[in-house]
C-alpha cells in the first residue's frame, strides 16, 4: 500500500507540478507527499524530481518512470473497474477527438465495431488537426499522434509512431536527393502551417542526438492530408507518418529520404483528465484501442 501511494503521489506531483497541490488533492499536509516522493527516490536509488523553493520539475529518469507510472495506474483502476462492475454493461455517451488524418484512417473505422462490442454505449467523434482543450470542452478521450505537450492530463501510450520524409520519383528527379537533413533548405519542403499542432518542426538524429528542423517552402497547410496529396502530386518533400505514407512508398509512388536520420519514434497516446472514476465505457474504449493498435497484424493490413 506504502509503494502505491508513493506513485500514485509522484504522478499527482509531476501532473500538477506542485507539492501543495498535490497535497490539497489527497487530504493530507504537503510534509506527507514530500516524504512519500523522498521514500520512492530512496527506494529507487535515482532522482525523479528537482525541487526548488519556485518550481518542481522531472528529471529525464522521472519523465520515463512518469509514463510507467501513469500506465500501471489506470491499468490497476481498470481491472478493479472490470471486477467491481460485474455484469453490469458499459453504457452512456463517449465523446472523442482525434487528428484529421489518423482519426479517419484508424480511429473512426474502429468506432463502429466498439459499439457494437457495446451497445449501450453512443459515440461522438471530433476529427481537428488543433489541439483540443478535452477538459474545457467536454471530450472524455483524446487519440494523439506524437510528442506530447506538458500538461495535467494523464495518457497511455498505445503505439508506437514513426515520420519521415518522402518525395515522387519524378520531384527528386528535377530537384536531387537531399543526403543531410541540412540539404532540405535547398528544397520545395511542404509543411504544417503554424496554427496546426506540429510546432516544434521536422525531426531528425544527427550525430547521436535528435534535432528539430523549420523547413521552409512556398506551400504549407493546416491540413496534413492536403501535405499529402501535394506531396504526391510532386510539390516537394513532406515529413509524414509511416502509417499514412506506407503503402505509397510500396507501390513506389513515394521514395523515402534521410532514412539515416531518422528520429527514433515517437508515441500515439490515449489521452484523458482523471485516472480515478474513470467511467467504464472510457475504460473499455482505451483497451479497445491499445489491444487493436498493439495486434503486430493491424498495422501491415
Amino acid at each position: 500500500m506504502d509503494k502505491l501511494k508513493q506513485l500514485e503521489s509522484f504522478v499527482t506531483v509531476a501532473t500538477k507540478g506542485s507539492l501543495t497541490a498535490t497535497a490539497l488533492a489527497e487530504g493530507v499536509a504537503p510534509a506527507v507527499i514530500g516524504r512519500r516522493i523522498d521514500a520512492l527516490e530512496e527506494r529507487l536509488g535515482v532522482k525523479l524530481l528537482v525541487r526548488t523553493t519556485r518550481r518542481i520539475t522531472l528529471t529525464h529518469e522521472g519523465s520515463a518512470f512518469l509514463e510507467d507510472c501513469q500506465r500501471l495506474l489506470t491499468d490497476l483502476a481498470s481491472a478493479e473497474a472490470s471486477v467491481s462492475a460485474g455484469g453490469v454493461k458499459a453504457s452512456g455517451h463517449l465523446r472523442v477527438t482525434a487528428p484529421a488524418g489518423f482519426g479517419r484512417r484508424h480511429v473512426a473505422p474502429l468506432v463502429p465495431r466498439f459499439i457494437a462490442q457495446h451497445p449501450d454505449v453512443s459515440v461522438s467523434l471530433n476529427l481537428s488537426d488543433r489541439v483540443v482543450d478535452i477538459a474545457n470542452e467536454g471530450f472524455d478521450c483524446a487519440v494523439r499522434v506524437g510528442d506530447l505537450p506538458d500538461s495535467s492530463l494523464i495518457s497511455v501510450r498505445l503505439a508506437d509512431n514513426r515520420r519521415q520524409c518522402v518525395a515522387t520519383p519524378g520531384y527528386l528527379q528535377r530537384a536531387g536527393v537531399p543526403q543531410h537533413p541540412s540539404d532540405l533548405a535547398r528544397h520545395e519542403c511542404l509543411t504544417l502551417s503554424s496554427d496546426a499542432s506540429q510546432t516544434r518542426g521536422w525531426a531528425f538524429q544527427v550525430d547521436g542526438e535528435v534535432t528539430h528542423l523549420r523547413p521552409h517552402g512556398r506551400l504549407d497547410c493546416s491540413d496534413g492530408q492536403v501535405l499529402h496529396d501535394w506531396c504526391l502530386q510532386g510539390l516537394g518533400i513532406a515529413w509524414r507518418s509511416t502509417w499514412e505514407v506506407a503503402s505509397e512508398i510500396a507501390a513506389g509512388r513515394l521514395q523515402p529520404l534521410l532514412e539515416e536520420y531518422a528520429a527514433p519514434p515517437n508515441g500515439i497516446f490515449a489521452v484523458f483528465t482523471h485516472a480515478r472514476h474513470l467511467p467504464l465505457r472510457v475504460r473499455l474504449w482505451i483497451d479497445f484501442l491499445k489491444q487493436t493498435y498493439g495486434s503486430a497484424t493491424y498495422w501491415r493490413d
